[in-house]
Formats: structure tokens, sequence, C-alpha cells
């Protein structure tokens, strides 16, 4: 899930270059400059916590497992098919793209909503790494149920890494990505260490007896609500909708040769999404099954998530190493990440100190842990207000010309604000997120009619509007 440094890793490849011009031939890249980027950062601190966040709600075996084997399938498929056969044509950067269509002004905001989601997700990794850096410390673990801060030995840690982990971002992205690809093979080798490991402590020596520890799934903890195949399936499928249905990997796929470099997507969802997640959920098998879990179930309690003692426990140092490390390669760049969607707000601002800022409110979120514990929803919730905003992109390539419609309409007119992008996301974002909230439905269910209906109505506004305007 650490996708969103994929941008600038690529970037650093191709010299910083082109952000607001195609991409020329002489920098295009071949698929395997993409096979292990992806691979590498889609298996890191995310992934301990959604394995385990599955088991809480309740899933199945038939419902874990082929579910997520046909909800990757369809991310593979977008990124394939809409957001690589879109980058190869245009071969540019979502914010320029965005910009021609939308005007500076739509594009300002779609940078604030981007870093401040961005803080939020560092937040929640400064959170896994919490829970491994506080093992010596004999420090409480957070539960499930919690929002606050447990304690001060949690504020210290939470703070501590926070502010290591901003003053690194803020050195630039060279020393992000250096540290991150030589930690990603590290994080890997520990995921795949940890399935081994906790299989030997459920005792499993066949495939029935792999299949058996979900059995038929169950009622889901306190406080978390039941997953279905369907629940599986359409979130996996959306936990990165902003980056494959929204376009924001355009940015990354412009320097591919050819838009079948979509495929080798597949390495980060069937790594880090499937396998990852996957020894993540033993690794919490095999915690539900101690007393102290059984304890805390008995007085109708949800057992803590907690990757550095799952990981702990099944590979020792190792496996704390291997938490503090995950946690950390997903906080770093995202926090270097959130620093530039502020910077493009104040450009007049140094990298350094938007960087400072964008740590300091993920360290604050990061205090509290309902950010991790609540994983689950606030990546359906990132999707839902980001694939919206793709959805423009997507219908008004592959449609413009038989609806009769100008592309890149802002940039041809003069706009600072395009009237028919923004009210197609309010509408869709608004009528789907009452659905959502009226009716109790998951909101992974309406991150695809939102993201349709965002799209047609682009196309309907830009019809008539278009006709209004002059154009300069």
């Amino acid at each position: 899930m650490t996708q969103y440094n994929i941008e600038e890793e690529i970037e650093q490849i191709a010299g910083g270059e082109f952000e607001r011009e195609p991409v020329p031939p002489s920098k295009w890249k071949g698929w395997k400059s993409f096979l292990g980027m992806y691979a590498g950062e889609h298996a890191a601190g995310t992934e301990f916590m959604i394995g385990p966040l599955f088991l809480t709600a309740g899933v199945s075996a038939f419902d874990l497992i082929v579910g997520l084997l046909i909800g990757n399938l369809l991310a593979v498929l977008s990124w394939r098919f809409l957001t690589a056969e879109i980058a190869v044509k245009n071969r540019l950067t979502l914010y320029f793209q965005l910009e021609k269509i939308c005007g500076k002004k739509l594009v300002t905001a779609y940078n604030l909503a981007n870093g401040i989601l961005f803080c939020f997700l560092a937040g929640s990794m400064i959170t896994v790494s919490a829970t491994a850096v506080g093992i010596p410390f004999d420090m409480e673990m957070p539960k499930l149920s919690d929002t606050m801060p447990n304690g001060p030995t949690w504020v210290i840690i939470v703070i501590a890494i926070g502010a290591v982990i901003s003053l690194i971002a803020s050195k630039g992205y060279e020393t992000v990505s250096k540290a991150a690809n030589w930690m990603s093979p590290v994080i890997v080798l520990a995921f795949v260490a940890c399935g081994v490991v906790a299989l030997n402590q459920l005792n499993v020596t066949s495939l029935s007896e792999f299949w058996d520890i979900w059995g038929e799934g169950s009622e889901p903890f306190p406080g978390q609500i039941k997953f279905t195949f369907w629940h599986v399936v359409i979130w996996s499928w959306f936990a990165n909708g902003a980056m494959h249905i929204g376009m924001s990997d355009l940015s990354v796929f412009r320097f591919a040769k050819k838009a079948s470099s979509g495929w080798t997507t597949a390495a980060g969802m069937y790594v880090g999404h499937y396998m990852a997640w996957i020894a993540a959920a033993l690794l919490y098998a095999v915690y539900l099954k101690t007393p102290e879990a059984m304890t805390f179930l008995s007085n109708g309690e949800a057992p803590p998530v907690a990757p550095g003692p799952l990981a702990n426990n099944a590979i020792g140092l190792f496996g704390i190493i291997a938490v503090v490390l995950a946690g950390w390669t997903t906080a770093n760049p995202t926090i270097y990440r959130a620093g530039l969607a502020f910077q493009a707000i104040i450009p007049k601002a140094s990298t350094f100190w938007v960087t400072i800022i964008a740590g300091t409110v993920a360290t604050i979120a990061g205090l509290f842990p309902a950010f991790a514990m609540k994983l689950l929803g606030f990546v359906a919730l990132y999707g839902f207000i980001l694939a919206p905003v793709g959805a423009v992109i997507v219908f008004e390539h592959f449609l413009a010309e038989r609806f009769g419609i100008i592309k890149n309409f802002a940039s041809v007119a003069g706009l600072k604000i395009n009237v028919a992008v923004l009210l197609a996301w309010a509408i869709s974002f608004g009528l789907f997120y009452f659905i959502s909230i009226q009716f109790e439905v998951f909101l992974s269910f309406v991150t695809l009619p939102a993201w349709i209906l965002s799209g047609i109505l682009f196309l309907i506004f830009s019809k008539y509007l278009q006709r209004k305007v002059v154009v300069k």
C-alpha cells in the first residue's frame, strides 16, 4: 500500500522532469521497471493491520481466500485497462492532467484533500511502528475499540517516532527512496517467515487444516461490521481506488513504453495484498488462541490488534524490526508526499517546512489509535472521496468525442474552475455518501456507482456549460 511513494521514485529515475509536459520517448521504461517497484511497495505497514482486521470482521475461509483473489484481479484490470491505457496516450502527471480539465483552483482543493488524507494514513502507520517500539518498554497496547491515547508511554513513543520520520522525510525524496528500497525485501521476507511460522504454531499440515482456520466465518468482534464475500471482493478492489480508477498512477505509467506494463501491478496485489494480508491474518489467528485473547472475548471485548507483539510472537526480534520498518516505509514517503501536496497550495513555503507540518499532523493523528484500528473503513473512505475525480479523466478520454465536448476545457477556455467537474464530483459524492450513512450501506459498495455517476454528470454538464463559455 505504499504506492504513494512510487510516483516520486519514478520521478527520480527520470530525473525529476516533465511535470508539465508529456514524457519523451527517450525516458520511457520497460515493464521490468515497474514489476519490482509494485511488488515491494505493496508489502508494508498497512498489511500488518489489514490482515488481522479481516478476522475481526468474521470472514470465512472462502470469503477471504477467493474474495481477495477476485478483488485484487479487478484492481489489476483497472490499472491495466484504465490507468495505464490513458497514461501512455497522454503521458502527463495526474496533477497537470487535472489542471487542464478542472482548472488550477480545483486542483488546489484536490491537493488539500490528498495532503490531509495522506497525513491520516501516515499517522496510522506511526501507530503500527509504535506497537513494536513499545514492546521493550512493556507498553500497554491499544485495543481495537480505542480512540484516545492510552497512556504517557504511548504518547512519548508516538511523538518520538513521528519526529524521526518527519525529519528524515524533510531531507528530501532521495533519502526516503534509498531507505525504502533497502527495506522492502526485508519486509517481504518477514511476511513470508511470519506466515510459515504461524502455520506451524497453528499445527497446519494440510490444505483442509489451513482452510479450517477461518472455517465458515464467525460473528464480527464488538464494534466491527460483518464482512461477507462481497465485502472482501469490493473492498480489496477499491483499497487502491484512488490510484487506479482515481487515476493517481497516471504519474507512474506515463513512463511506460506500453500500456501492458499495467499488468505488473499484479506483483503488488498478489505479494502484498494477498500473501502479506493472509500472512498477517495468520499471526492474528495464532493470537486469538491465547488465554489473553480468550479473556477479552469472554468479557465481550475485542482483542487488540497490535502488529508488534503479533510479529514478535512469530519471529522474535526480526518481527519487531520488520514491523518498525514496515510502518516506517509507509509513513515516511507518505509524509513526504503530503508535504508536496501542501507545497502546491503554498508554493512559497520550503519543502522542509511543509514536510515538517505534514509530519506534525501525521504524528498527532498517530496518537489516536482509531485511525489504525479503523483502517478498513478509512481506506474505503479515501477511495470513495478521490475516485470520482478520476472518473472525469476516464470519461473524457474515452467518450469526449462521442459526446461532442472539448477535451481539457479548463486549459482551452482559460478557466480556473471547471464547474462541470465541481458539480459532477459534489453531486455523486453527496448522494452516495448520504445513501451510505442513511441506509448503512458499506462505503466501498457505493464507490463504483459514485464513480460512474460522476463521469456521466461530467459529460452532461460539460455539454451544457461549454455552449455558454467563449473559448479564448
